[in-house]
């Protein structure tokens, strides 16, 4: 498939930036590996990603055709809480990782997904991702969102590009803040030296707000409410611990030994998501509720 794109402004533009903002659908990221593979053409002459467009210019893209990943569909038992015929959102248990990568090639959403959506998900930037456009960590729980094709793909991708998205998380965090509610406004980048580990990052991170508001308060810990403003990796793990107040069972940005041994994973949960449904434009809000071993240990912490 080839794309053309005819710029419009530029002179101190990247073009991988430039693309990013004009080209609906493609991650930067994605457009720089395009860039890097000789697959951007300016002048019908390849350039880097570096290349600063000029207003006039055509640049052509040559995307190439989607490839089917080696995953194998499984009839695994998914909690379906809404669906129609261009999206579904379902509510991820604890433990079960998004998409398939090393070590995780089974059991996954995608792997569940597949089985019950059959042909009906996207799948866009050159790899079919099955209807993936925002994933929730291994040990969060809650509401995410599928698309079964690629024009609601594209849309709910603008929506957390634009972060007009409803994300409200719940969480369980060491410590009393003493504020009712706050916002934490850090960039958050690539951890300097732990690869695997996000941080406040002020120079090379993305902009990243979280806002917080306190539901109850016990003796050693706070039960609130997290508004995304933004979407980054751990965006609320490592926000919290960079105030002071790590999540409960964090053992990558918390305490590393948790005083509730039985705990797998950090204490979050993503209670609302709410988003401009692709085709009606009208807005649709679908809550998933606290899984249980989340309500007994606020039972456990009132006690």
């Amino acid at each position: 498939m080839i794309q053309d794109i005819l710029v419009d402004e530029g002179g101190d533009t990247r073009i991988d930036r430039y693309l990013s903002s004009h080209c609906e659908g493609l991650s930067r990221s994605y457009l720089q590996k395009l860039l890097k593979d000789g697959c951007v053409l300016v002048n019908e002459k390849p350039v880097k990603s570096s290349y600063k467009v000029t207003p006039g210019e055509t640049v052509r893209i040559h995307l190439p055709e989607a490839v089917e990943l080696p995953v194998l569909p499984e009839n695994l038992a998914l909690d379906i809480l809404y669906e129609d015929k261009d999206i579904l959102i379902v509510n991820k248990p604890k433990g079960m990782v998004v998409h398939p990568a090393a070590g995780h090639l089974t059991g996954t959403l995608v792997n569940g997904l597949m089985a019950y959506c059959k042909e009906d998900l996207s799948g866009i930037n050159g790899v079919l991702r099955p209807g993936i456009v925002h994933r929730i960590d291994k040990d969060t729980t809650g509401a995410l969102i599928v698309c079964k094709n690629d024009q609601a793909h594209n849309d709910v991708a603008q929506q957390l590009k634009d972060h007009s998205i409803t994300r409200v998380y719940y969480a369980i965090v060491h410590g009393r803040i003493k504020s009712d509610e706050g916002t934490v406004n850090a960039p958050i980048g690539r951890h300097p030296t732990e690869r695997k580990k996000m941080s406040i990052n002020e120079k090379n991170g993305k902009t990243a707000v979280t806002h917080y508001h306190v539901l109850r308060r016990f003796h050693q810990f706070t039960y609130m409410e997290c508004r995304l403003e933004t979407g980054r990796t751990h965006q609320i793990r490592v926000h919290m611990a960079s105030i002071g107040y790590p999540l409960l069972g964090d053992r990558t940005y918390g305490p590393s030994k948790c005083p509730f041994p039985e705990l797998e994973g950090q204490t979050l949960h993503a209670g609302i998501l709410g988003i401009c449904h692709p085709r009606t434009k009208e807005y649709l809000e679908v809550h998933a509720p606290l899984p249980e071993y989340f309500e007994k240990l606020l039972i456990k912490l009132e006690q």
